[in-house]
């Protein structure tokens, strides 16, 4: 049987992420993309499936680059809605406590269909509680992204910094270093896929400075220099985090992050909000990346990182929504509409563009997880594509299509692709009984809360 070529012939718009005219479409076969056809170009060997797309601006797929997917079961919670990180985190511990592998299957699928719904196909996920039944949730994750026919990079998180030894979480939330390494070895064993075309991923995060112990931070680092995958933390999200620091370890953020064998380029950190000029420097000689979350940082009245001087000292920059609990969307065409507008605050209309934020999330995304496949338009990347439609009403009178995605608001994909494959159709995700979901979800969080 010869193999499919599929045409998305003639866009209204495309944004390939590195400046090729390919407004004539795209050819794809075998999950990739084989040709991109300039206006006028036509394919250089017959397509068995055309697929119009005059009506549809296509992307890239967006790259989500940090979230906590359980945290869609505690999504504006009146106790913490007003409250900053700290606070936050520990009236939030206790409930997140109680999560079992039924609410965190529910919590995951939740979160993947949202993501994918708003044009996103590779997510990474910062999963750091294991209580006591709890103890294989990445597992559960694993599975939820199968079914879904996304990406995952599924970082195995941890703390084993508790209350009684001067951290933030509560005692049933931390292991023993041993533990959180056997099962982080076994994770990558099993899971973790290597090379183009990659489904599950694995990398190794230690959940921030006030959680973990130095000894986990140094023995991770370790061991994914040992196993070659990549690292993530918290880190520099907020002023009492610095405080911490300077407090315990005698050090600021970056010192700390150098002092445990974290700074280089298998590196990427959240938030990345407060640098010195010197340890900006630092974090861009050492190629290591930051993700930027804007909602969040705003929800919790963080602080804005600074993006423009980061890239330009030489450090990697992508986009992710954080948790669902201090977003509280896990949209990522929301989320860099935010980016959008809150860097323009600080660095002005100029400098930051449409196409500069685009961008951030997808292919500063994909330098993020360390993928060069994904996150761009061009002969032989995977063909992870979002296609966008802008017949609403908030589209009128609209000009220049890739601009209206974030000026005018889109959040929703009409058509996204991982691989090739289909995986929404006319704004509804395949296979997948949304009503139930929402339904199972729900009363899943209101148990969660409850503690039934």
């Amino acid at each position: 049987m010869p193999a499919t070529r599929t045409w998305l012939k003639n866009p209204l718009a495309i944004f390939t992420a590195n400046g090729l005219d390919a407004r004539g479409g795209l050819v794809l076969q075998d999950g990739v993309i084989v040709e991109v056809l300039s206006l006028g170009q036509q394919p250089s060997a017959p397509c068995n499936e055309v697929f119009d797309a005059r009506e549809h601006v296509i992307l890239p797929g967006l790259i989500n680059t940090h979230h906590h997917f359980y945290q869609t079961l505690t999504r504006a919670w009146a106790p913490v809605v007003n409250q900053p990180l700290f606070p936050w985190l520990k009236t939030l511990y206790p409930v997140w406590a109680r999560l079992t592998p039924e609410k965190l299957a529910l919590a995951t699928k939740v979160a993947l269909a949202e993501l994918l719904l708003s044009g996103c196909t590779t997510a990474a996920d910062h999963h750091y509680l294991f209580p006591e039944g709890l103890e294989n949730a990445i597992d559960v994750q694993v599975e939820s992204v199968r079914e879904l026919g996304m990406r995952a990079m599924l970082t195995r998180g941890s703390m084993s910094l508790g209350e009684k030894d001067g951290g933030l979480p509560p005692q049933q939330t931390v292991q023993e270093g041993e533990v959180i390494l056997d099962d982080s070895q076994r994770l990558i064993a099993e899971y973790h896929e290597r090379g183009e075309g990659a489904q599950i991923q694995i990398a190794l995060a230690p959940c921030s400075p006030f959680s973990v112990t130095p000894e986990i931070m140094s023995a991770s680092a370790d061991l994914a220099n040992k196993l070659d995958v990549r690292l993530h933390t918290h880190l520099a999200e907020t002023l009492d985090e610095e405080d911490f620091c300077l407090q315990r370890f005698g050090l600021r953020t970056v010192d700390y992050l150098d002092s445990v064998g974290w700074l280089g380029p298998r590196t990427w950190l959240a938030h990345g909000i407060h640098f010195n000029p010197d340890e900006i420097a630092r974090l861009g000689a050492a190629g290591t990346g930051i993700c930027h979350c804007p909602s969040s940082n705003m929800r919790l009245a963080s602080g804005i990182c600074p993006t423009i001087e980061l890239t330009d000292a030489g450090a990697l920059l992508g986009l992710g929504v954080d948790g669902s609990a201090s977003n509280d969307a896990s949209n990522m065409m929301l989320e860099t509409r935010q980016a959008l507008y809150i860097q323009r605050l600080r660095y002005g209309a100029e400098k930051i563009t449409p196409e500069r934020v685009l961008g951030w999330a997808t292919k500063g995304s994909a330098s993020l997880l360390g993928r060069t496949d994904i996150g761009e338009i061009a002969v032989g990347k995977q063909a992870d594509l979002a296609l966008f439609k802008l017949d609403e009403l908030r589209f009128s009178g609209s000009h220049d299509p890739v601009s209206a995605l974030l000026l005018c608001g889109a959040d929703r994909a009409d058509r996204v692709m991982v691989g090739s494959k289909w995986r929404v159709i006319d704004g509804q995700v395949e296979g997948l009984d949304l009503k139930g979901l929402i339904a199972d979800h729900s009363q899943a969080a209101r148990q969660l809360i409850a503690g039934t």
